[in-house]
């Protein structure tokens, strides 16, 4: 058997691995020399599987490329509040906001749609651009345009609620265009469902709206009968007395 290094030294610059050779051997039914190859498994140090070990983990754990860092209020108190304060200051009626954002999006601050609007009151880039909005995905920017949005449209159409959710949908011009809803099955299935929402979110903030009335009541009188004094005094006939005054 013959063994022979593949590859040689050139200029001083590439050695040969040493892991590659060939092997010439005499077969022993015809007689004939027949040339083989042989490679060598490779030998890796602890070091460089530990270093490639890290590189893995270090992928797994990086957040993923996207067009945002900004994340959403982590608390749903927090997220209604801020909605709830852009709305009031740019007079639109919080409910309207909520039931919109909810048919759009159901609070997912990263939604993007099919048609590509973005974000949690789903704009497309035109509206997005058209009221200021810098970043889609942040909830704060998109709130705000979307909220300029529907503001914008309600003075258009005199708060008119159901023109003005229609084109939320599909556009002032095809409102105008049908001087209503127009005929798709998407904006109507969509205003029926703003609507429905509309309704839960009035009921619902009716409901808190009470029992904040009647809370302060309930609460003074819990104290009263809670947290009365009691005194004691001893009397004439050597007993014991309590009362509360």
């Amino acid at each position: 058997m013959v063994v022979m290094p593949v590859l040689a030294a050139s200029d001083g610059q590439f050695q040969a691995p040493n892991r590659v050779t060939t092997v010439v051997r005499v077969d022993e039914k015809t007689g004939h020399l027949v040339r083989g190859v042989i490679v060598k498994p490779r030998t890796i140090s602890p070091t460089v599987l530990n270093a490639a070990a890290e590189s893995d983990a270090a992928a797994e754990t990086a957040p993923a490329e996207t067009a945002t860092q900004t994340a959403a209020p982590a608390d749903p108190a927090e997220l209604i509040g801020l909605i709830d304060r852009i709305a009031a200051e740019q007079g639109v009626e919080e409910s309207l906001v909520h039931s919109v954002i909810r048919a759009e999006s159901n609070y997912n601050a990263y939604a993007v749609s099919p048609k590509g609007a973005q974000g949690i009151m789903q704009l497309i880039p035109a509206t997005a651009k058209r009221f200021g909005v810098n970043n889609a995905f942040d909830v704060r920017d998109n709130v705000l345009g979307g909220v300029k949005y529907l503001k914008f449209l309600l003075d258009y159409y005199q708060n008119d609620y159901v023109r003005t959710i229609a084109a939320y949908n599909a556009g002032e011009a095809a409102v105008d265009k049908y001087n209503g809803v127009p005929p798709y099955s998407e904006t109507r299935n969509y205003v029926y469902r703003v609507a429905e929402n509309l309704k839960t979110a009035r009921a619902h903030r009716v409901a808190e709206a009470r029992v904040a009335e009647a809370s302060p009541a309930v609460s003074d009188t819990y104290k009263r009968e809670t947290y009365k004094r009691i005194e004691t005094s001893v009397g004439s006939d050597g007993r014991v007395y309590y009362r509360t005054p």
